[in-house]
């Protein structure tokens, strides 16, 4: 499998941690946040997410990067030691989920608790809560069993079951969804009947799915928990940046984050066996009279913007924006941030987040600052890339 363990860029800020250092001890991580188990295909880049956990990573943890990453590590090192920002720097160049076996003292820290997790370092009570919840048919049942507000939606085991009655009485304009999907590849906005029965055609006739009503609004909110010590804490809410069905960054803060909306989701996937990081997707809609919120979806995993958000609360930023820009660079040591990086003293400037996919010409990149600075940050860092 080619695993060595390098551990010689270690990072100076580790022991000046301060925040760090009074935390209560724990056991070290293993974090193999590979994406290619649960990606979509094209995603442009896609075997090269795994190094957006270095971020995330503590001193002491094992980190699993893809050995094409391995030409970037100095660079990446060297921007998180000028930004204050602590990390893993016992690195394994493989992304093989075997490897997570070979480490037991280690706690397992995946992106998507999968089969090959399941496999590798068995927990059937996560596997099966993560399996359940990851549908998106089961979780509009779960939200009707526990009184969670939902758009309309029409809930199929198979598309062929979808009857030409159904087709007339749906609510238009409508999206049909695949019931598991993610980066919102499987998912057809519907205008009339004629467009959903050609979304129809688009699946294979066994896959299950759903026809939801849209949805009319633009804002969607992220709510991310986490499980300690079995109970689930929350993390951040951000708002999304989207590109049509696409996710393409995370905004922070937002006001009046509808917590209580979801929270018993949250506990419920917390007493069924739930670990590491989840968030929903929830719908915003301003009206004159109140402000309504729905909840979209589930997703029991790492999520794109958990990332910046691990950042984040580690640097004790705010005020951020985490959004992909594109580069004509292909080296992290090319791209000059002078007068741009992010500075501990101001709380302001760029830090990079998923830097691996340099390698195709993109990067998640965190701007902190209040939002007149955050335009101007990346202004200014368009004109470098």
């Amino acid at each position: 499998m080619g695993a060595s363990i390098n551990d010689s860029a270690r990072n100076p800020t580790a022991s000046a941690n301060l925040a760090g250092m009074m935390q209560p001890a724990r056991r070290p991580r293993i974090l193999n946040h590979d994406i290619m188990g649960c990606t979509a295909e094209g995603v442009l880049g896609n075997h090269l997410y795994s190094g957006r956990a270095l971020g995330a990573s503590d001193p002491g943890d094992l980190v699993q990067l893809h050995p094409d990453l391995k030409p970037q590590w100095s660079a990446i090192c060297g921007h998180y030691q000028r930004i204050g920002l602590s990390h893993g720097t016992e690195v394994i160049w493989d992304v093989d989920p075997r490897l997570l076996a070979a480490y037991p003292e280690h706690e397992p820290s995946v992106f998507y608790f999968g089969d090959a997790e399941q496999r590798r370092r068995p927990d059937e009570r996560w596997h099966r809560t993560v399996d359940y919840i990851n549908s998106k048919n089961r979780f509009m049942a779960l939200a009707d069993d526990l009184g969670v507000p939902v758009p309309r939606t029409l809930c199929f085991d198979e598309v062929a079951m979808i009857s030409a009655s159904d087709i007339d009485a749906a609510p238009y304009p409508c999206y049909l969804k695949a019931a598991v999907s993610v980066s919102g590849v499987g998912i057809y906005r519907c205008e009339d009947a004629p467009a959903l029965r050609s979304a129809i055609q688009q699946f294979v006739p066994t896959v299950p799915v759903q026809i939801q009503d849209e949805v009319r609004t633009d804002c969607f909110l992220n709510l991310q928990y986490q499980i300690i010590d079995g109970r689930p804490e929350r993390m951040a809410a951000t708002e999304q940046v989207l590109e049509g069905c696409v996710h393409q960054g995370n905004r922070h803060p937002v006001p009046a984050a509808p917590w209580e909306l979801v929270e018993p989701m949250a506990v419920w996937l917390a007493e069924q066996g739930m670990r590491g990081v989840f968030a929903f997707d929830v719908a915003v809609m301003d009206s004159d009279n109140e402000c309504q919120h729905l909840a979209i979806e589930c997703n029991p995993r790492w999520n794109g913007a958990s990332y910046p958000t691990m950042i984040a609360r580690k640097l004790g930023i705010e005020h951020w924006l985490a959004r992909t820009f594109p580069t004509q660079h292909r080296m992290l040591a090319d791209i000059d941030l002078s007068g741009l990086e992010y500075d501990p003293g101001t709380g302001e400037g760029v830090i990079l987040v998923n830097w691996g996919p340099v390698l195709v010409g993109k990067l998640l990149v965190l701007l902190a600052g209040n939002p007149d600075r955050q335009q101007t940050l990346a202004l200014a860092l368009s004109q470098r890339l």
